[in-house]
């Protein structure tokens, strides 16, 4: 699960992919890796350590694609990159793959500080508005009821509720307006043209920028090498099927960008072998599918599956998006008439395999 956990559903065996640079970028430093393409580090708490964010030369300034999570290392690092990397040439203008804070952060920041526009599709940039606009809210009851249903006790529920209206504390306040981007768009940085190439899944309306000419796709979240990314059920659409989104999005993604591009994803490094990676990405998600149609041949919980997609233990800190990405997987099977969910008199739900 990227945003925040290092892995998501296990994986077999990853494919083998190739990796051009020896090493990346520090802090403030800039590594160009084609022509007017620069890259970035930002950092993460936890365990991914640090995002990929990309700077594009283009007349007056850099285009920057993705921004890293709000807070004070990253203006940091924004200033150091600007004054050592870029001689103080300004950002002219900001995309944001998606809306998780960790890519779209400092869009308010970088914006404000250099009078330009933040670029992003309607269903990211509203997602984002909405989720800031629940900072310093009780949690509602309906989300509640959502994890009670999957099986949480009383003191998970209760870090639950300490812990709702985080995501806006990892925001600068947003830009109050935006460029509209839409998948198929072809879009001019820096003098070449980038298509833009919508997924979703992992978010609602999730970017990637592909330059035809340069041979390079900017994948997000979309796509990483080494990890997979959270496609989760939150209780705002209980009943959403975001992994059959994601699975169609990933096939399609390989029928729209030829294999020889150079990868360069939001985490891990730069890497060429994209079909080989979406194959094996989709690969895993059926692997897991199949695993949980097995295991709930008796009635499970949403808790009691978390051992059957994850290697790693589960535990406060990624509960809620273990949950989603385990409903996720319940949903598929259910949309599909191959699993069936009844509910207890605690509201509890349990999901057993259709007859």
């Amino acid at each position: 699960m990227a945003d925040g956990v290092d892995e998501g559903v296990a994986e077999t065996v990853r494919p083998r992919l190739s990796y051009p640079f020896a090493e990346g970028p520090g802090q403030g430093q800039a590594v160009e890796i084609a022509p007017g393409v620069n890259w970035l580090r930002m950092p993460l708490q936890g365990p991914l350590g640090f995002i990929n964010v990309w700077a594009i030369a283009e007349d007056g300034g850099y285009a920057i694609v993705d921004t890293g999570i709000g807070g004070p290392e990253t203006i940091q690092a924004w200033r150091e990159a600007f004054s050592t990397s870029f001689d103080d040439r300004p950002a002219t203008r900001v995309f944001a793959t998606h809306m998780h804070p960790d890519h779209i952060g400092m869009a308010g920041w970088l914006t404000r500080k250099y009078d330009c526009r933040l670029w992003i599709t309607r269903l990211e940039f509203l997602t984002c508005r909405s989720l800031a606009a629940d900072t310093g809210r009780e949690a509602p009851e309906d989300a509640v009821r959502f994890y009670r249903a999957a099986g949480w006790d009383a003191e998970a529920l209760e870090t639950y509720r300490a812990r709702f209206g985080s995501f806006g504390k990892s925001l600068h306040a947003l830009p109050d307006s935006f460029r509209r981007l839409r998948d198929g768009d072809e879009v001019v940085i820096g003098g070449r043209l980038w298509r833009i190439v919508v997924g979703c899944g992992h978010s609602p309306e999730h970017a990637c920028l592909y330059c035809p000419e340069l041979k390079l796709l900017i994948s997000g979240d979309q796509v990483l090498p080494r990890i997979s990314s959270n496609v989760a059920v939150f209780p705002t659409e209980p009943d959403a099927d975001p992994l059959h989104d994601w699975m169609t999005s990933l096939a399609r993604i390989k029928t729209l960008v030829p294999d020889e591009v150079l990868v360069l994803p939001a985490h891990n490094d730069p890497f060429h072998g994209l079909h080989a990676r979406i194959d094996h990405l989709i690969g895993g998600h059926q692997r897991a599918l199949a695993r949980l149609r097995k295991r709930i041949a008796e009635p499970k919980r949403v808790v009691d599956v978390f051992p059957f997609l994850f290697r790693r233990t589960i535990d406060d800190s990624v509960m809620s998006l273990a949950t989603g990405e385990s409903l996720a997987h319940l949903n598929y099977l259910l949309v599909r008439g191959e699993a069936v969910r009844t509910r207890d008199e605690n509201g509890v739900d349990w999901y057993r395999a259709a007859a």
